[in-house]
């Protein structure tokens, strides 16, 4: 009885201790920041998911920094309510919203079509956008949830805009993925999760092929949130990890670092963390998983393989 009313007496004193702790926690996990003063009036940015989160973060610095920026976002109401916040936090005009539904292949090949008829420049590229955690599910044209809209959405995108960015270089493409893909496998017989399915370790193995894909497209050049909304599970798991969780500001350090930072060029494809490379897993480093995701993606995006 004794036991039971200390474990009750715990669980409702933790809730206090991390409010009262997580400025210190936060400070501590929160070591990255990117410092580059670098300015980009003229320079053109696309980024995914930017109405939420890490994305709106990334945006708004890059607006605050004099780049004219497209918000593609699948919720165009709230992208608008987004950036006339960003335009005026910032005074930067030049912040626009794109319809982009990352679900659905009709979606990317219309942005895409309209941004390139639209604009002559696409320095940086941030794909940022992502889900988590959703019940099994496919997008619009059969791909499981996670992989199709956290990988095969992005590669989609990537494809159709590369020209143009290699037209606009020195430009850059970053890929937002995370320490989940640790645990990420690539499994080509159930890439689409029809033989077994678990809504955690979708979205694991969707994070391990942005890596992979970052360093195939890395390799063939030289020759790169609200995402627990579906659980209700991990919205409680999310809210009281989320004192141990950087802010949205402290995410988006990273991706700002990769895009902005002079002098990376020579890191292409590599993984960094905290504005910097970091340890990747023994299946990111895969080169022949690498290339083989690629050429399956292709095929199921009717992408023609070179």
């Amino acid at each position: 009885m004794i036991g039971i009313l200390l474990l009750l007496l715990l669980l409702l004193l933790l809730p206090l201790f991390l409010y009262i702790a997580a400025p210190q926690i936060r400070k501590m996990l929160s070591s990255g920041v990117c410092t580059s003063a670098v300015q980009l009036p003229g320079k053109v940015a696309v980024v995914t998911g930017a109405n939420t989160g890490i994305g709106k973060e990334t945006a708004k610095e890059l607006a605050q920094r004099g780049a004219r920026v497209y918000l593609a976002c699948r919720d165009v109401q709230k992208g608008e309510l987004v950036a006339r916040e960003i335009q005026i936090v910032t005074g930067n005009q030049q912040v626009l919203v794109r319809k982009l539904d990352l679900a659905d292949t009709k979606s990317i090949r219309a942005f895409a079509k309209d941004f390139l008829a639209e604009e002559k420049h696409l320095h940086i590229l941030i794909n940022n956008a992502g889900v988590m955690m959703c019940p099994y599910s496919k997008t619009a044209d059969g791909f499981e949830m996670h992989m199709g809209v956290n990988h095969l959405g992005h590669f989609l995108l990537t494809h159709l805009l590369l020209d143009k960015l290699k037209e606009s270089a020195p430009s850059r493409v970053v890929n937002v993925s995370s320490l989940a893909h640790h645990l990420g496998r690539i499994h080509f017989h159930n890439l689409q999760g029809e033989k077994f399915y678990n809504a955690g370790l979708a979205y694991c193995h969707s994070k391990l092929a942005n890596i992979l894909f970052t360093q195939e497209l890395a390799r063939r050049l030289k020759v790169n949130s609200e995402l627990v909304r579906h659980s209700s599970f991990m919205k409680w798991m999310w809210w009281l990890f989320s004192f141990f969780i950087k802010t949205p500001q402290q995410g988006a350090q990273t991706s700002l670092y990769c895009a902005l930072t002079e002098g990376l060029e020579v890191l292409s494809g590599h993984h960094f963390s905290d504005c910097r490379v970091a340890w990747v897993s023994a299946q990111a480093r895969n080169e022949t998983t690498a290339r083989r995701l690629w050429d399956v993606s292709c095929d199921l995006l009717g992408i023609p393989m070179d």
